[in-house]
């Protein structure tokens, strides 16, 4: 059995990133600027907001911060979206989700310049992506798809389960894997008989948000899986959290030929797979 290393690959994508915008520079072309906002005092939003600045000042990106109050009006959260759009020296723009309740994200989401999303959520880019068109993918399937080419190359015929249905991660998980020419089925908690949906799949992919729900004897021996949940819960001390998976770990890893952990799998990924589409939204000028 191999652990996938999210951690090692998310590395040397940053550095390859790291390289394309030194040599952009060098070239006489600005470095290319991530607009993060971020609204209302969520403290793990101020983890990932955080995490997001630190790894673009290391790849050479500018970050603008927009922090505001959670009282802020959705007027006001759309009309600084539209200012952003219209400054030519922002190349993308990311929205920290969650938004305080008196705010529609998918208004938020749908006001983004699709040419600036690089999250890849804009009904635009859900389009593209669906429709084998260039566009702008959300991070976490990226990444994840990163990894399977990574670790198996073509992934041609393999049959692949996306469990989890949702717009971040298994639709466009799912629309990635059929542009890869995968056979691909998707479920969720309500689909009957997971175990056997996982038990003749090649690669299982669980971004269902439900701890431990996977479990080993569901698998295919020597399949592939990416673990892309991260829930906390309570340690079997009593004291305090630890981190899981959507997958019971110990379990797959005595049947899988290849699993990511968690942390240090899908997470890492997401990061340089923002950068990548930052980079890539400022080759757009």
């Amino acid at each position: 059995m191999q652990i996938i290393d999210g951690k090692a690959h998310a590395l040397r994508m940053r550095a390859d990133i790291a390289h394309a915008v030194i040599a952009r520079t060098a070239a006489g072309a600005r470095a290319p600027a991530l607009a993060v906002v971020l609204v209302g005092e969520d403290p793990a939003s101020h983890v990932y907001v955080r995490n997001k600045i630190a790894a673009c000042a290391e790849a050479g990106i500018t970050s603008i911060e927009h922090r505001r109050d959670a009282n802020l009006t959705e007027a006001e959260l759309l009309a600084l979206v539209a200012q952003l759009n219209r400054d030519p020296a922002v190349d993308g723009i990311l929205v920290q989700l969650p938004l305080p309740p008196q705010i529609d994200s998918a208004r938020v989401i749908s006001a983004i310049d699709p040419d600036k999303d690089v999250d890849g959520f804009h009904p635009v880019n859900a389009g593209r992506l669906a429709t084998g068109l260039d566009g702008f993918v959300p991070c976490t399937p990226l990444g994840c798809l990163r990894l399977l080419e990574a670790t198996l190359g073509d992934l041609s015929g393999a049959d692949a389960l996306v469990i989890g249905r949702s717009n971040i991660v298994g639709r466009p998980m799912a629309s990635l894997l059929v542009s890869a020419s995968a056979t691909v089925t998707v479920a969720h908690s309500r689909s009957r008989d997971l175990p056997a949906l996982s038990a003749r799949a090649d690669i299982v992919i669980a971004a269902v948000g439900r701890p431990e729900m996977v479990r080993g004897n569901w698998l295919k021996p020597g399949c592939t899986v990416i673990d892309v949940g991260i829930n906390r819960v309570p340690k079997e001390s009593g004291q305090g959290t630890r981190l899981v998976g959507d997958v019971a770990f110990s379990e797959a890893a005595d049947v899988a030929a290849h699993i990511t952990p968690v942390p240090g799998g899908v997470g890492p990924m997401t990061i340089a797979c923002l950068l990548e589409n930052t980079l890539k939204a400022a080759a757009r000028e």
